[in-house]
């Protein structure tokens, strides 16, 4: 079985994510999604508000499973028995913080490999930090967030942002 991880902030979840969740879902048997702790940001959501969004907007998928973590990613996918972590690739800067990622992961473990997906042409620019400056500047962000959670988002994000 082709197991699989795909970890993030998803602070809050995008289209972005769920396109390659999508896509994922497709090529693995089962996809792990980690809702984890990046020590060098500063969240909107809870943990468990991202584990509720991530769980709506991939509800369709059989083979998807959200989680949240706050141990090292390679240590959930070894717990996991996953073969690969994936990771969404969307500019030049992404790619330099990912191939990092990526050495520094097969320093550590070198069974689990890192699969790159990149995003959608309508995806490529987004990002959960625009998608919190857009709400609060009242813009619509119907076009970037799974429509099962645009109320629970701007609802959020407006509440925090007093």
């Amino acid at each position: 079985m082709k197991i699989a991880v795909y970890p993030g902030s998803f602070d809050p979840i995008s289209n972005g994510h769920l396109d390659i969740i999508e896509r994922a879902a497709k090529i693995f048997d089962f996809i792990y999604i980690l809702v984890s702790v990046n020590p060098n940001k500063k969240y909107i959501f809870t943990d468990l508000e991202r584990v509720e969004m991530l769980k709506i907007a991939t509800k369709h998928l059989s083979n998807v499973q959200v989680e949240a973590s706050n141990q090292l990613v390679l240590h959930y996918a070894r717990e996991k028995k996953a073969q690969v972590i994936i990771r969404g690739l969307r500019n030049f800067f992404d790619y330099q913080s990912e191939i990092t990622l990526f050495q520094f992961n097969r320093s550590i473990d070198s069974t689990i490999d890192t699969f790159i997906l990149f995003p959608s042409a309508d995806n490529l620019f987004l990002s959960s930090s625009s998608i919190k400056e857009l709400v609060l500047f009242g813009a619509d962000i119907s076009n970037y967030v799974p429509h099962d959670l645009i109320e629970m988002i701007t609802r959020i994000i407006l509440e925090r942002a007093k």
